[in-house]
């Protein structure tokens, strides 16, 4: 009668001994790959934080309670088969319940096991600003718009980034002016003798409604040669805390400097400044053409500790100062994932220091790494008050496209604080809206006060802005026209004419008092077909489409994913390193995955 219930014992117990040789197994693995990892993050400060020790010591408590279970349950079972085997033959327990028994004891031990977590869960802690698209305006409300230029890309790398990682973008890490102004455009050299850049204007029905108007104007800025560049003072500024411990941080910086490092010539410096818990110079000033130097400095760097990236900020202007050419390209660039945990963290703080320093001449850019903790806001506050640009660097081509082939457009600045100001006519528009730059706007006193600080253009530069227009031509518009506003039509014939009219202000690089640039735009600029269009017109209409959809969609009507990717690739026009044909695989990499999206989200509402 013992002898089947002894044989259940015996298959109970074995299950047991599997299940916690199994358990210690796995708790050797992770405690192993945990020394493994801690042994290959080199800390600058060489510190391990309180916040680890604590973590290590909460993992070895829960295992210590873990095997405290396993031996009781092994106890447990012990007497319960002692107790069986000593009762008389009218008491004996059946072996079904005693396996039953034994599966219970060892599943709430793995529940236990279960508790513990060996690696953390990684968390999305990206930052990005939140803002509203620019609403429609009446013309005889607010005649006038006023914003600065932004040459900034960093926001269409990081869509890009997302998309390629099945994920559509949230909307407030797409601006829609960055998308735009992520290509270049092949506006002609029109500019005046002592004009830094040339300016477009170009009028034709919008695309995706049918009683409205783009008004395109496109900027190019003076073009240098890499041969012609000043002599430049620069200053890398490398994050190597631990939050940069991944090849797309660390590793993929250090290749995309190199890059850059290989464009400079001997008349050129280069420092490398690198911040942690503790900020340090790496390599001290050191001639463009020492490649072997620079880039054995890099390839040294490896990442760990905190995060104190204002007092890395401050030795890097430190250095910069030291080593200032003038005349010369003195810049910062700081390379990270923006994510400053130690130090200096009040970011208003930090804002003040930088602009206390660009008075000096020296400039900062800003160069972003990384996913899941990516501050995308503070990444583009510094590149802003700093006078430098902002981008994003997702991949070595990315590298390639900002460090070496728009090298000129990069470093040398050929115009600052430069602010757009247009009036539009209400006897000739009655309605407007600007696509993008929210987060750009100027009052419409600071078009002319020289103490206000607007973006600056790069050499051979393009900058672009598009603007949304209903021409008073009977047509409804989306607003109601106001009852008692007093009609005050132009007067002159010449004013009858006018569309708008159109101002820009700019400084040169090394003064501060600005000047004043003018322009009408006509009735007689209107191109009634835009098929007869630039394909400029057309591919940045389609680019701005791409972004208000990704944004909602809220002002495009029925136009959709197919509409925009006929429009551009009809727009394709010359594209030698490929980004336009590259911007139609990713709409239609996002025409999918909204696809995806629409469907999850119908198949969870039938489920509720």
């Amino acid at each position: 009668m013992f002898k089947p219930l002894f044989h259940a014992l015996t298959i109970a117990v074995f299950i047991i001994i599997i299940g916690c040789k199994q358990i210690n197994t796995e708790q050797t693995e992770a405690v192993s790959q945990q020394n493994h990892s801690n042994t290959q993050a080199t800390m600058v400060d060489h510190v391990i934080t309180d916040t680890n020790r604590h973590n290590h010591d909460e993992q070895v408590l829960m295992t210590q309670e873990a095997e405290a279970h396993i031996k009781h349950g092994q106890k447990q079972l012990s007497v319960n088969s002692a107790d069986m085997a000593a009762s008389p033959a009218s008491e004996a327990v059946s072996p079904a319940y005693t396996v039953h028994r034994s599966k219970r004891i060892l599943m709430h031990d793995q529940s236990v096991l279960n508790t513990i977590r060996y690696v953390s869960e990684s968390t999305n802690r990206e930052k990005y600003a939140h803002f509203s698209d620019n609403p429609i305006k009446l013309v005889t409300e607010q005649p006038v718009s006023t914003f600065s230029i932004d040459v900034d890309t960093g926001a269409y790398a990081n869509v890009r980034r997302m998309l390629n990682a099945g994920q559509l973008p949230i909307q407030d890490a797409v601006r829609a002016e960055e998308l735009i102004n992520y290509f270049s455009y092949q506006y002609p050299d029109n500019r005046d003798n002592n004009s830094p850049f040339a300016v477009v204007k170009e009028i034709a029905p919008s695309p995706w409604s049918k009683n409205n108007y783009l008004l395109h104007l496109g900027i190019k800025a003076q073009d240098k040669e890499q041969t012609e560049l000043p002599n430049a003072n620069l200053v890398f500024l490398i994050d190597v805390s631990g939050s940069m411990q991944s090849p797309k941080k660390i590793e993929l910086l250090k290749s995309s400097l190199v890059l850059l490092s290989g464009q400079l010539s001997a008349n050129d410096k280069v420092s490398i400044v690198v911040y942690a818990g503790a900020s340090g110079v790496v390599l001290p000033p050191t001639q463009g053409n020492q490649t072997a130097t620079i880039q054995m400095a890099l390839n040294h760097l490896t990442a760990g500790g905190s995060t104190n990236g204002a007092a890395g900020i401050k030795l890097a202007y430190s250095l910069a100062q030291q080593e200032f050419i003038k005349g010369g390209i003195n810049r910062v660039i700081l390379a990270t994932d923006g994510d400053f945990n130690v130090g200096t963290v009040n970011h208003e703080q930090l804002m003040d220091l930088i602009e206390r320093k660009r008075q000096f001449g020296i400039s900062l850019s800003t160069l972003g790494f990384g996913t899941g903790n990516y501050n995308d806001q503070l990444m583009e506050q510094l590149a802003d008050k700093g006078n430098g640009n902002y981008a994003y660097i997702d991949t070595l081509n990315e590298a390639q496209k900002v460090l070496v082939d728009e090298m000129s457009s990069t470093l040398l600045t050929v115009a600052k604080d430069v602010k757009i100001q247009i009036e539009f006519n209400p006897a000739a528009v009655s309605e407007y809206r600007l696509i993008g730059y929210e987060n750009r706007h100027l009052k419409r006193e600071d078009f002319n006060n020289d103490k206000i600080d607007a973006g600056e253009i790069g050499a051979g530069h393009t900058v672009t802005a598009i603007y949304e227009i209903k021409l008073n031509d009977g047509k409804a518009g989306a607003m109601d026209p106001l009852r008692y506003q007093p009609q005050t039509g132009p007067k002159t014939e010449s004013e009858i004419n006018e569309i708008a009219f159109l101002k820009i202000r700019y400084k040169k690089p090394d003064e501060n008092a600005s000047q004043l640039l003018s322009w009408p735009i006509k009735q007689k600029e209107i191109i009634k077909d835009i098929a007869k269009t630039s394909d400029d017109f057309r591919f940045s209409a389609a680019v701005a489409a791409f972004a208000q959809q990704l944004r909602g969609g809220d002002y495009l009507h029925d136009y959709d994913y197919d509409d925009m990717l006929t429009l551009a690739r009809n727009a394709r026009g010359e594209d030698r390193f490929g980004y336009r044909g590259e911007f139609l695989s990713l709409v239609n990499l996002a025409k999918s995955l909204g696809t995806v999206a629409s469907h999850n989200r119908s198949k969870d509402i039938s489920l509720h």
